[in-house]
Formats: C-alpha cells, sequence, structure tokens
C-alpha cells in the first residue's frame, strides 16, 4: 500500500481504479448518507463513472498531495472509510477543504479525529495550506463535535444545497467551521 499519512491507528492511501466496490459499499448504508442524501445510497454506476474517475484525477492536478483518501485500520488493514483535504476545484491551493466520510463499523472510535487531525498537520506544516475549512449540516453533532476537538471555529451559516432539501434537519442549514495555519499553531493542534 503506498502510504499517504499514518496515524497512530490508520493509514491513509490515495484511491486506485480498482477500488470502486469501496466507495458503493460505504455509500449504500443509509446511516452514513443521512446528511449527505437523505439515506439514499449513491448510484453504483455514478461512483465508477464520475466519482472514482474525479478522485483520480486530483491526484495528477494537484501532484498527489491533495484530494480524497482512503483510510484503513493499520491492524488488520479493514478499510473505514475516506478524508478529504482539497481546495475548491478552482481555488487556491492555500485555503482546503477537510472532511471524511466513514463505515458505521468505525464510529464512536476516534477516528474522524484522529485522521483529521493528522491531515491539518500536515497542511499547516508540509504543504503551505494557510486555512482549512469543514461543512456539515446544523444538525449534524457528530460532525461538529470533531470539527471543536480540531479547535475549528464557527465560521459562518451557510444555506441548505436545492439538492439537500429534504434531508432531515435542512430547514436550519449548515455551518462551515475555519482554522488557520496561525490558531492551529497558537492551539497546540500539533503535538
Amino acid at each position: 500500500m503506498d502510504t499517504y499519512l499514518e496515524t497512530e491507528r490508520l493509514a491513509l492511501r490515495h484511491f486506485t481504479a480498482d477500488d470502486a466496490e469501496l466507495l458503493i459499499e460505504l455509500d449504500s448504508d443509509p446511516s452514513v448518507m443521512r446528511y449527505l442524501s437523505g439515506g439514499d445510497p449513491t448510484a453504483p454506476e455514478v461512483v465508477r463513472e464520475r466519482q472514482l474517475p474525479n478522485i483520480l484525477a486530483g491526484y495528477e492536478k494537484w501532484g498527489g498531495d491533495l484530494g480524497l483518501f482512503a483510510a484503513h485500520e493499520k491492524d488488520g488493514g479493514t478499510f473505514i472509510g475516506w478524508f478529504l483535504l482539497r481546495p475548491e476545484p478552482d481555488g487556491p491551493l492555500d485555503e482546503v477543504e477537510l472532511g471524511y466520510r466513514l463505515r458505521r463499523p468505525a464510529w464512536g472510535k476516534g477516528y474522524a479525529t484522529e485522521g483529521s487531525r493528522a491531515l491539518l498537520g500536515k497542511a499547516f506544516t508540509r504543504l503551505g495550506v494557510r486555512v482549512v475549512w469543514a461543512e456539515t449540516m446544523s444538525v449534524n453533532r457528530g460532525s461538529r463535535n470533531v470539527m471543536e476537538k480540531l479547535d475549528m471555529r464557527l465560521a459562518a451559516t451557510i444555506p441548505t444545497p436545492p439538492d439537500m432539501a429534504a434531508i432531515e434537519g435542512s430547514e436550519l442549514g449548515g455551518v462551515r467551521y475555519e482554522i488557520t495555519r496561525e490558531q492551529w499553531h497558537a492551539a497546540g493542534a500539533h503535538n
């Protein structure tokens, strides 16, 4: 496995063209998709024909430094989901989004915080990133808790995208959290 980043318990790597089934299985769990599609799975052909090719193209576009990364437990190699560290499609490389999507058996183990903390460290110390942001629905308390554990600060409330209007809690909109390199250093989050 070509490792992009390691934490105490996780190994993150680039996705490959052979990983479609991992993504399809992840997006088929209604609980995983609750705040993304209202529980509807991503169609397998969308994963194979659009999402995975876009993930692979991202590595080329950003020199392998940014994108979506498959996450596996170091003990046993189980695929637990993915982490994201990437700019907007045409955005500056020093402003990147942090995100993750984890399989239900991986929930409640601190993996989201652990992987995200390591990505923040890499972003601010090795990739020249100035600010990292993350967005979620206002009602997604689990993801908001992770952002707060990372010392990210609530920066804005955001409207719910029209394609998410039917999702539970959509009327409350979303939230955007941010952390700058200076805030990260001041918080001692790198220790």
